[in-house]
């Protein structure tokens, strides 16, 4: 009585609240609900009062708006027309025999789709003395356990019979059984048929009288009643029953949930209720499922039926749904410790060169009337704001990485030239702690290939500057590179070694150097900050260009990476520097048209452009580059350095517009794109526009000129 006075409370407070904020979030609770949920008005309409999100989803409808035109707002337009007449009677029949005017029905629906689907029905009836009478449901899809059912019904029609007649013998050879044959007793026959679909164990049992009696028997129970056939006891079945077969832990639970005074007490809320717990089989433990059934009056709950059955594979399932659950967080766990770990460096390394920026040039302006101190500032300046950008280009590259974006482009090389590039740029960083730093490649006979150029100085840069980074003040760094094997075709196979003697790593860290924002401990205690990526980026690239990365280390022996790497040769190598020299003094009064829409910008890489020798005219933004190309004559411009993000017209629709001209000599003006843009992505879009080359910002002078050198050569320009 005190379930339903609580249902009667709750379904009045929604229809009482429907436009209240209470509303919404009873609606919201509603709609988080696992399975369908109905009100509708119990006339002859039939008008639906509302349905929560899961049922909608069950219709394949997105809003209750939806839901109603497709039934026509009607519980009749959710049954399927055949099966309409006897919902309806069902239902009510239910009813009238229910003195808590509850119903369960089982029919089919159509899909907003077309297709067919089973429904279980848990219906209850209200009469609301500030609303009137309406129905409450519970609906869920049992489409699968419907099918089963019907699988299961051919074979089990023969084995019915039998059992039937079994269970009638058994019934009457006791003479107060036969009085419960009555309306009751077809109650009990519809549970214990719906049972037989799924349990493969089912008892009647009177707990008044203490009686049991089988009527479909497992191997298991069977033994049981052919050991002491005799004894028909419910006291005496549950106590064998849990010290024969019950997992010792789940004894006391099981006999618990047995009891008369547990059961009396369990279904005088629910009509039925059911229990997991473990059996010993066989020495084999397996998981069961005790269900209890009411089949006597509430009022007075004598009569049961007990059913068993296996739920091994859905108590794994959940075991395993539960595993998966508790992995993802402990791995999203790790992965927030990581990025927080990452972040925190990152602060530290960023504030490092822009603590060292704005001193300096506090410094510098202080100290403007003394050049030497100014130059000074000017230098350290520089080197702190390539420290930044490195560092910038170092995330950027780990997020083209992990997006898949980065491609290689295979270009002509010298590995000698990588070689130098790199030990010149990392001299600074290791003289600053007196670190020995050699570059050895005597076993090298093919210095010219195919390859990425800027990839693999990257490469051999990260590795080197990771090395200095955690070798101590006066430490060793080396790097050699030997050429191992060459094969047909004009294949040769590299090795490059970068070797230390600085902190090294730990065994248990190995596993994990090359993983996203992983530092060891040990880098923290010794006071050495990094973003944890070089290595990251190191092992992209070289996954990347096909090739195989090993590292050996120990703590305070050093590291040594060994990388390896196959190219192609070059067979008609080019000419050395002494043709890039030439290009370069070919340089002087080239005309450059300079697009940025970026005036600061326009007003320092004029300056740069016209203190290397070059000739300077501007254009505000793509749309403006193109009307003074096409005013000009071939001769005005030799060449258009072009920004890509502008307003009015960007960089790529700018130079297609360019490659466009109907003037030949116009329309192949060599074009080099000068961006902010630095992902991969970004390169490519602008070559496919028309440009002969992508730079990206902040300028590097000798890149920017050996660029403009090639691309005017290649052209024939200079």
């Amino acid at each position: 009585m005190k379930q339903q006075k609580f249902e009667h409370n709750i379904i009045e407070y929604i229809l009482a609240q429907e436009e209240s904020d209470n509303f919404i979030e009873i609606k919201n609770f509603m709609d988080e609900m696992p399975g369908g949920f109905l009100i509708y008005w119990m006339d002859k309409n039939e008008e639906i009062i509302y349905a929560n999100k899961a049922l909608l989803r069950i219709f394949q409808c997105s809003t209750l708006e939806e839901f109603r035109e497709y039934t026509g707002n009607s519980f009749r337009g959710i049954v399927h027309p055949e099966d309409l007449e006897a919902v309806e009677e069902s239902i009510k029949e239910q009813i009238n025999h229910s003195q808590y005017d509850f119903d369960y029905v089982e029919y089919r629906i159509i899909r907003k789709d077309g297709e067919i689907r089973w429904i279980e029905d848990y219906g209850h009836s209200l009469h609301i003395d500030s609303v009137g009478d309406i129905f409450y449901v519970f609906l869920g899809d049992a489409t699968e356990k419907k099918n089963l059912q019907v699988a299961e019904t051919t074979r089990l029609m023969e084995e019915k019979k039998q059992k039937e007649k079994k269970l009638k013998t058994l019934i009457e050879e006791y003479d107060k059984e036969r009085k419960l044959i009555n309306q009751e007793h077809l109650r009990r026959l519809e549970v214990i048929e719906g049972l037989s679909v799924n349990y493969e164990s089912i008892l009647y049992a009177n707990l008044d009288d203490d009686k049991i009696l089988p009527y479909r028997l497992s191997q298991r129970t069977e033994r049981q009643f052919e050991k002491k056939f005799q004894i028909r006891k419910f006291s005496w079945y549950v106590s064998d029953y849990v010290n024969v077969w019950v997992h010792p832990e789940d004894q006391e639970l099981v006999s618990r949930v047995t009891s008369p005074e547990y059961i009396r007490k369990k279904l005088a809320a629910s009509k039925t209720y059911y229990t997991n717990y473990r059996v010993i089989y066989h020495g084999e433990q397996q998981y069961l499922q005790l269900r209890i059934v009411n089949v006597s009056n509430r009022e007075h709950i004598s009569q049961i039926v007990m059913g068993y059955r296996k739920v091994d594979e859905e108590i794994q399932l959940e075991m395993e749904q539960k595993q998966i659950f508790e992995d993802a967080l402990n791995n999203a766990t790790l992965a927030i410790n990581a990025k927080n770990t990452f972040l925190s460096n990152m602060s530290h390394d960023m504030r490092t060169p822009l603590n060292a920026i704005f001193g300096y040039t506090t410094l510098a302006k202080k100290y403007i009337d003394d050049p030497k101190a100014v130059g000074n500032y000017l230098n350290k300046i520089d080197i702190a704001s390539k420290q930044l950008l490195e560092l910038i280009e170092k995330v950027l590259e780990l997020s083209w990485a992990e997006s898949n974006n980065t491609r290689l482009t295979e270009t002509e090389c010298n590995l000698s030239d990588i070689l130098q590039d790199v030990h010149e740029s990392l001299l600074p960083q290791a003289a600053e702690k007196n670190i020995t730093f050699s570059l050895n490649s005597i076993k090298m006979t093919h210095y010219d290939i195919y390859g990425d150029l800027n990839k693999l100085r990257q490469l051999l840069s990260n590795l080197a500057s990771n090395a200095i980074t955690y070798t101590n003040a006066d430490g060793t760094v080396d790097i050699s590179v030997e050429e191992l094997e060459k094969f047909p075709n004009n294949f040769a196979v590299y090795q490059f070694i970068v070797k230390d003697n600085g902190i090294g790593i730990g065994k248990d860290f190995l596993g994990h150097i090359f993983e996203p924002f992983e530092r060891e401990k040990n880098t923290t205690f010794s006071g050495i900050h990094g973003t944890g990526l070089g290595l990251t980026i190191a092992k992209n690239i070289v996954d990347m260009m096909g090739g195989t990365i090993q590292v050996d280390s120990a703590p305070e022996k050093g590291s040594t990476f060994t990388v390896i790497l196959r190219f192609r040769i070059q067979t008609h190598p080019l000419s050395s520097a002494n043709h890039t020299e030439d290009a370069f003094s070919s340089l002087l009064n080239k005309k450059i048209l300079l697009v940025d829409d970026n005036i600061a910008n326009l007003e320092i890489e004029t300056e740069i452009l016209q203190g290397m020798g070059f000739i300077v005219e501007t254009a505000i933004n793509g749309r403006d580059a193109v009307e003074k190309m096409e005013l000009s004559s071939p001769e005005d411009y030799d060449l258009i350095l072009m920004d890509i993000s502008m307003p009015v017209m960007n960089g790529w629709e700018a130079t297609k517009s360019i490659r466009n001209f109907s003037d030949p000599k116009l329309a192949h003006i060599p074009i080099i794109a000068l961006s902010a843009d630095a992902f991969d992505s970004d390169k490519q879009m602008s070559i496919e526009s028309g440009m002969d080359a992508h730079l990206t910002k902040p300028i590097d002078i000798p890149i920017l000129l050996e660029t403009i050198a090639k691309t005017l050569h290649s052209r024939k320009v200079i």
